[in-house]
């Protein structure tokens, strides 16, 4: 019953979310953070890493004898689910070509592709970090720790949920063979159902953030709907314009799984960067139009706000408190948090014992006794040579936080 509230709360959200203004948020991300340049990147990366992550995937399968029965089902599914009908069976072979040549390599060689692998998984953190403004990601052996588990148990769990799937639904035969294309149609859904979770989790944990789960629900879903409709696009286009395979011959298969890897990145970039503006596009027209020197501005209404409830029970806000009550959205106001972080001014309290709540931002200085000048520098005027003189004349190295709060 829980859950299907849950559920329900969900749909309501996207029913809210204004979908055309989403695109033109889209758009105005798309050019101005360069999705398109980093898609390319993240494009030529894949590339590389491709054969590694297959060859990690078959070590994980024949480490564990018990899930290689498994392989050919996950394989399958992969090929099926994320890549066009028209190259996927010679993708999986030279795929598996290449990966059963390179589980032959030395340790020195097998170095070298965990660390192509690594570098991929590295890329995407610090691609998605940027996307959500995050200036610190996580820790080192955090995100090795994550994407580790990510290589290695992903694969295992999704074959396992794909064979119990397929063999609950060849028992049933005698039941759904009544329903013509039923067996299809269940087995479209929990491919959809899979990319949608795999993407909801990959923007709620990669971020160095506070990412709702169920924003990190929309734009999986997102992707995995458009993933959908390009597959379907560049089938069509492949079927009706034949220009690859007349002009490359068999080697046709290279440049088209490379438009198609680009064309999966856009799609993701842009799922990363809607989850990302969701709290923004659902509060649409609460949030305040921001003055020139908007940052400095809103860092004093920060420290401000902080004051308030620094003798209150709570003692401090979370993110989503601040940006209710300041009219501003997280990507915004996030960086001027880390930045008075930074300074000592303020520090983020944690609950021990509600492991899953969002951390609390709490006051640490005193105003009366605390020079505005770290915040001058950071956000008006930096204090350099050549400003020195107005630092001088305006006395702004004597200025405390309170006399301009």
């Amino acid at each position: 019953m829980h859950k299907l509230e849950r559920l329900r709360g969900w749909l309501n959200e996207v029913a809210q979310v204004p979908w055309l203004e989403a695109m033109r948020t889209l758009r105005e991300r798309f050019r101005e953070d360069r999705l398109g340049l980093t898609a390319s990147s993240l494009t030529f990366t894949t590339t590389i890493a491709l054969v590694p992550f297959i060859t990690v995937a078959l070590a994980v399968f024949t480490a564990f004898p018990m899930f290689a029965k498994f392989q050919d089902v996950l394989q399958k599914w992969l090929i099926d689910s994320l890549v066009p009908d028209n190259i996927a069976r010679q993708v999986l072979g030279y795929l598996n070509q290449f990966a059963g040549k390179a589980s032959k390599l030395g340790v020195l060689g097998l170095a070298v592709l965990l660390g192509t692998a690594l570098a991929l998984v590295f890329t995407i953190d610090r691609t998605l970090n940027n996307i959500w403004r995050v200036r610190t990601a996580r820790p080192f052996a955090q995100r090795v720790l994550i994407y580790w588990a990510a290589i290695t148990l992903g694969p295992v769990l999704l074959a396992v949920s794909l064979s119990i799937t397929s063999y609950a639904i060849s028992t049933s035969g005698g039941l759904v063979g009544v329903m013509p294309g039923s067996v299809s149609v269940l087995l479209d859904l929990l491919q959809f159902v899979l990319v949608a979770a795999g993407m909801a989790s990959l923007f709620h944990f990669v971020p160095n953030t506070h990412v709702r789960w169920g924003h990190a629900w929309i734009g999986g879903v997102f992707v995995s709907a458009g993933i959908e409709l390009a597959k379907k696009g560049l089938a069509l286009y492949l079927k009706g314009v034949p220009t690859y395979s007349a002009v490359y011959g068999a080697f046709a298969t290279l440049p088209i799984l490379l438009i198609w890897i680009y064309v999966v990145w856009v799609v993701v970039l842009l799922g990363a960067a809607l989850t990302a503006y969701m709290p923004s596009l659902l509060a649409g027209g609460t949030l305040r139009r921001l003055p020139h020197g908007w940052r400095f501005q809103l860092s004093l209404e920060v420290v401000q706000q902080l004051e308030l409830v620094r003798l209150a029970d709570a003692k401090g806000l979370t993110l989503d408190q601040l940006c209710r009550v300041l009219q501003v959205d997280p990507l915004r106001l996030e960086p001027l948090l880390q930045t008075l972080t930074s300074f000592d001014w303020i520090g983020q309290l944690r609950e021990v014992l509600q492991p899953g709540a969002e951390a609390r931002y709490v006051l640490l200085v005193d105003p009366d006794i605390t020079p505005l000048q770290p915040l001058l520098s950071a956000w008006l005027v930096e204090r350099t040579a050549q400003t020195e003189k107005i630092w001088q004349i305006g006395h702004w190295p004597s200025i405390t936080l309170r006399e301009v709060l």
